[in-house]
């Protein structure tokens, strides 16, 4: 089997691709679909066992993957994994900037440390990833650089440290977009909504009960995939996304919109998810629904 990827198969035939948090999750979907679309992949992240696990599988099914461990919060790391992977692949023409984490909790009961730790995963790290990329490579050969949101545009009530951070990207992804623009870099965003990824399962408590529910405050009536993710990262990256630069693409079923005073209506037809990942799995938490 293949990844089912709606690109043609060569759209990024002999271009190197950075994916941060390529171990697991988006990130894992992304670099398998990038690789089929003719991609060398760089994998980027802590856990150098995740990398390796991904970057085998992508060889197994005919594409190119690299990876290498580092931690993007550590600046003078950043400046370093860059400029090893311009010295041993040339110019980088992509940057997925997927890596991120948080976990639930009230503001009030979110430490300084807790609130820091989350920003800095979030988006010091993709700052840094997006700087550095720009200034040792992007900035002499043009590029496209893709950063990662969430659905945080009526706050993020029990992951308020998330929220903060996401918004920050959002408002660096414009600026981003404005002072890199005379190189030829585009800069855009994602913004996932409820998407079946693994990330679902390092949930605990109440929260986690929560989960399987979420799809009733979705107007499409489910909750999405990585493969939905992927591809509208795919788009944003590739030519036919030339004229696109500082938007944000929202990928959730419509969860953001309306308010309490229209109630969604009961489901009658979900739409049809898309999923051309053949090494897709879904997450634990979400099994007991089959």
């Amino acid at each position: 089997m293949a990844y089912d990827s709606i690109f043609k198969a060569d759209l990024f035939q002999g271009h190197t691709v950075i994916v941060t948090g390529g171990g697991s999750g988006i990130g894992r979907c992304t670099a398998h679909e990038l690789a089929a679309l003719g991609a060398r992949v760089i994998l980027v992240g802590r856990k150098a066992h995740k990398l390796e696990q991904v970057a085998a599988q992508i060889a197994e099914d005919g594409g190119s993957a690299h990876w290498q461990a580092c931690d993007i919060r550590d600046e003078e790391a950043v400046k370093a994994l860059v400029s090893q992977i311009v010295h041993e692949h040339g110019a980088i023409h992509g940057l997925v900037n997927n890596a991120g984490g948080q976990y639930p909790s009230p503001l009030a009961s979110i430490n300084q440390k807790g609130f820091e730790t989350v920003l800095r995963t979030n988006l010091v790290g993709g700052f840094l990833m997006a700087r550095e990329v720009f200034n040792q490579s992007m900035s002499k050969h043009g590029g496209a650089i893709v950063n990662m949101l969430a659905d945080m545009w009526g706050g993020m009530p029990g992951m308020g440290h998330s929220g903060a951070a996401r918004a920050g990207m959002d408002n660096l992804t414009k600026t981003a977009a404005f002072e890199w623009g005379y190189a030829g870099v585009r800069v855009n965003a994602v913004a996932p909504g409820w998407i079946a990824s693994s990330g679902m399962d390092t949930y605990e408590g109440a929260f986690k009960a929560l989960i399987p529910t979420l799809r009733e405050h979705v107007p499409l009536k489910r909750i999405g995939t990585e493969s939905e993710v992927s591809a509208a990262i795919v788009f944003l990256l590739s030519p036919a996304a030339a004229f696109i630069s500082g938007s944000t693409l929202r990928i959730d079923g419509a969860a953001n919109l309306g308010s309490r005073a229209w109630p969604l209506h009961q489901t009658q037809s979900p739409s049809a998810p898309f999923n051309g990942f053949h090494r897709a799995y879904l997450p634990d938490v979400l099994k007991a629904e089959q």
